[in-house]
């Protein structure tokens, strides 16, 4: 209800467009850029089986994207979500010769999409309405594509061997 004269017109409502569906994207990424980005079909869930398909895929392009750098392991950090933490996920990891650094649950100052590269996507996305998946997708590959490969995401790693020491000083306590 609001307080009004009889003979002023009512308020103005807008009327809220439907945006497109959720797009989840596992985004894999290096010191030096994006290696791979799979965006998950809709109806699907990431489960074990559907996350060892990425890690195949994953290994593969960095023969290819990384050749001469590629040596006997990777090491590799994702976070604690239960296709990750699989039984058949660790058999694979160490199969394709990754080497899992730990993760603390619940520790976003320690993960780096989360602290240095989805706050700027995110920021950009922000205010822009998307009428597909497909110009949600194209917006976010563009985004991807405008960062300075060189300096972006080896800075986003550097932070985090920071973090990880600010972390161990203070024995396990949130670095924000």
């Amino acid at each position: 209800m609001e307080w009004r004269l009889s003979d002023s017109p009512g308020p103005e409502k807008f009327r809220e467009q439907k945006s497109a569906g959720i797009v989840l994207a596992s985004i894999f990424w290096d010191q030096e850029g994006i290696l791979l980005i799979d965006y998950l079909p809709n109806g699907q869930t990431i489960n074990a089986e559907y996350y060892l398909s990425l890690l195949v895929q994953l290994k593969d392009i960095l023969k290819e994207k990384r050749r001469g750098k590629f040596t006997k392991e990777v090491l590799f950090l994702h976070d604690n979500a239960p296709a990750h933490r699989a039984l058949a996920t660790q058999k694979k990891l160490v199969y394709l010769g990754f080497q899992c650094l730990y993760h603390p649950s619940y520790s976003p100052d320690l993960a780096p999409s989360d602290y240095h590269l989805f706050p700027g996507l995110k920021k950009q996305l922000k205010v822009r309405h998307f009428s597909s998946d497909a110009e949600a997708i194209a917006a976010v590959e563009t985004w991807l594509d405008g960062q300075l490969t060189e300096f972006f995401f080896l800075s986003g790693l550097q932070e985090l061997e920071q973090r990880a020491k600010k972390c161990t000083e203070l024995r396990g306590e949130h670095v924000e």
